[in-house]
């Protein structure tokens, strides 16, 4: 067990130039392992120092990456293959980011959010007219876009804070539509469109393309060559597939790294190369 005042005075001893006592800290800290979690979190959540504030979450991301590792592999052994699978796996990636996540409370707010449009697009409605529906919902009514401030923070990748700051990129907001589609039997998939990513809605009577991070419009396909020739990638026909829920989550793993990249915190980096190596090697 720890206090308090033991993790202020290991935090001050950090600080210490002297490599022994820096690693008589170190050490301490693998001894009390996730058991310190709890006290480390409250700190950091309490410290107005920026500087405290990034050495406390690089030491909780330390001491509680393995595990995250470890469950990682046991979801990916548990199979990636449907939505619900994907589901469990992209909450899991958002521990990386937030390691005392608690991912049943985010599922049930997923829940919350489909019985709160279902009544309005259970019956009385065509297909088309149904897929516009939960399109207004989540990009109006919930007020889910795009992050243009700030594209590359990885805040947009993680689940749980794309549902908080109800911001994302186009894939973690094509996922949120459908999470909610999966709960409602609607048939929304992910394309894996080079630069950007799409949702496709699939009905009996038609496919449409939708861009998620343009407040759900619908686009045609001609738009979507011209954006890829405009981004110099000659469109291909493998460029429109329907995306495999592994494909969905390695290509979240791969925006999480650029993302790191770009903060110049080459330790995250490697440790998200590691889960992308783990999930690559069950495709």
């Amino acid at each position: 067990m720890t206090t308090k005042s033991e993790i202020e005075s290991l935090l001050l001893l950090l600080e210490d130039p002297d490599p022994f006592i820096q690693e008589s800290v170190q050490n301490r800290f693998n001894e009390l392992g996730e058991n310190a979690i709890p006290l480390l979190d409250e700190y950091r959540a309490e410290t107005k120092n920026p500087e405290e504030k990034t050495k406390l979450g690089s030491i909780i991301h330390q001491l509680t990456f393995p595990t995250l590792r470890a469950d990682f592999h046991e979801v990916l052994e548990k199979g990636v293959k449907n939505r619900e699978g994907l589901e469990v796996a992209a909450f899991t990636l958002a521990r990386f980011g937030n390691p005392t996540l608690r991912i049943k409370e985010y599922q049930k707010k997923l829940d919350h959010f489909a019985e709160m449009v279902e009544p309005t697009i259970r019956y009385r409605l065509d297909e088309r007219r149904k897929m516009k529906q939960l399109i207004k919902f989540v990009f109006e009514d919930l007020n889910f876009g795009g992050d243009t401030e700030d594209y590359h923070n990885p805040a947009n990748c993680f689940m749980d804070q794309v549902i908080n700051r109800r911001r994302g990129l186009p894939i973690s907001l094509s996922m949120i539509v459908m999470f909610l589609a999966q709960r409602l039997e609607m048939p929304f998939f992910g394309v894996n469109m080079p630069i950007h990513f799409m949702l496709n809605y699939v009905s009996e009577k038609e496919e449409v393309l939708i861009d998620p991070y343009d407040n759900g419009a619908i686009v045609t396909y001609d738009q979507c060559y011209f954006f890829l020739k405009k981004n110099n990638i000659e469109p291909r026909p493998d460029h429109f597939k329907i995306a495999s829920d592994m494909e969905i989550l390695t290509r979240c793993i791969r925006n999480l790294i650029h993302s790191y990249e770009r903060k110049e915190m080459p330790e995250r980096v490697e440790d998200l190369k590691n889960l992308l190596a783990l999930a690559e090697s069950f495709e």
